[in-house]
């Protein structure tokens, strides 16, 4: 039975949407979300992963390059907050360089494509839950085998 992922990129005017499965190291992107209300984001989500049968949901978390919370993390640590009260399973996943990374992908997009209103914000959850799923196929120290 498949076991499905979804990944957010939370920003304050849109989400980004990303697909992907547990033992795959691929992420296909899903579009967007225009933010509105809370209640509204929440149950657009909601229906989201009922409708991918998602088993649980990643959300980027923006972090400073040390580590530390900023203001958008706060935002977005709320946000997670409000999924996972809303009953949906939530993990955090940190996305210090996301955005670049994304970024530089959409380089080999026409410019009028790159520009496109969301591109990047779904590029980033596309990075979000590659980084995600690559974690999920390293075997844990407790899983290696010694000889």
């Amino acid at each position: 039975m498949k076991r499905i992922i979804l990944a957010l990129d939370v920003g304050d005017a849109r989400i980004g949407l990303a697909y992907g499965e547990i033992g795959s190291s691929f992420a296909f992107g899903r579009g967007f979300i225009e933010r509105s209300k809370l209640s509204k984001d929440i149950e657009a989500l909601k229906e989201l992963c009922e409708k991918e049968k998602a088993d649980y949901v990643v959300i980027g978390l923006p972090q400073s390059k040390d580590g530390t919370d900023s203001i958008q993390t706060q935002k977005v640590r709320a946000f997670a907050k409000a999924l996972g009260d809303a009953g949906l399973k939530v993990v955090l996943e940190d996305e210090r360089f996301t955005t670049r990374i994304a970024t530089q992908r959409l380089q080999t997009l026409p410019k009028h494509k790159r520009q496109e209103k969301g591109r990047l914000d779904e590029a980033s959850a596309i990075v979000i839950l590659e980084s995600h799923l690559q974690k999920l196929l390293i075997p844990q120290s407790d899983d290696v085998l010694e000889n």
